[in-house]
């Protein structure tokens, strides 16, 4: 078999399996393209034949991923944010998002000076701590979030890449555990989904913790600690950019005389900033 007709046949597979994407993928197509690419390298050569051994191990991650429905990100353990790789397992949430897009030109017009000190809240696998120190390569960076075993997987990324100099893990309950530090700078992708959008979650995001997801009835249960406690951990003129996903109508109805920016995004309305001094005392 060719690798163009290996491509087609595990696409049309995967259509007829009604999988859900969304972690690192937005169609059948995508997805085969990606496990294929996987096992056979870049770039790929539509004419060239399938090894019986490269076909097998394809074979059965595609397998898994139908009748498990397992993310193809934790079948790899491989994940790409921002045009760089990142190791992911179970122990993290799969890295995905649109704060990498704006981290791509280093968070201009909104971050005038580089920042000294950066803080990403509620770090996972540690992907955007690590795209901070690419983006401002003087930058200290602290990577915290509440899971011991995510920041395992966050410390083989800041090993991979190099960082364990400039960025530090730290176990920590949003802001409890990083005591008076004071940051130029913190980025969060924190949890938001509410508790009905939980009950109704495809199989595919019931892998990844659910610690990770969920944030109460509204989805803002972990934003408003963040924004309780965002202003006495930042410099003055510090920048709090935060991811939300849908909840920009909650959010604004939550908050209603704070004037959030919202930054272009392909996903609009996603992602707020605020400055210091925009923040609740």
């Amino acid at each position: 078999m060719k690798v163009s007709e290996l491509l087609r046949t595990i696409a049309q597979r995967f259509g007829r399996a009604g999988l859900h994407y969304g972690h690192g993928t937005h169609s059948p197509k995508e997805e085969a393209a990606w496990l294929v690419s996987s096992v056979l390298g870049l770039p790929l050569n539509l004419e060239e034949k399938i090894l019986s051994r490269q076909n097998l191990r394809i074979e059965t991650l595609a397998h898994r991923r139908i009748r498990e429905r397992i993310p193809l990100a934790y079948l790899l353990k491989e994940a790409w944010l921002g045009g760089h790789s990142f190791y992911v397992d179970k122990r993290a949430i799969v890295p995905r998002s649109v704060i990498a897009e704006l981290l791509r030109d280093r968070l201009s017009p909104w971050l005038v000076h580089e920042p000294k000190r950066a803080l990403d809240l509620c770090t996972g696998s540690g992907c955007l701590a690590v795209l901070l120190a690419l983006a401002f390569e003087c930058s200290r960076v602290d990577a915290a979030d509440l899971s011991p075993r995510a920041l395992e997987v966050a410390r083989i990324n800041i090993k991979r890449y190099c960082l364990g100099k400039r960025i530090r893990g730290v176990r920590s309950d949003l802001f409890q555990g990083l005591g008076k530090t004071k940051y130029d700078l913190i980025v969060s992708n924190p949890p938001y989904v509410t508790s009905r959008s939980m009950r109704k979650l495809p199989k595919e995001y019931r892998h990844e913790p659910a610690m990770a997801l969920a944030s109460g009835t509204d989805g803002l249960d972990l934003l408003r600690r963040i924004l309780g406690g965002a202003r006495k951990h930042l410099k003055p003129h510090g920048l709090l950019i935060c991811e939300i996903g849908g909840n920009r109508r909650a959010l604004e109805r939550a908050y209603p005389r704070i004037e959030f920016g919202w930054p272009e995004t392909s996903d609009p309305g996603s992602v707020f900033v605020l400055q210091q001094e925009q923040l609740p005392r």
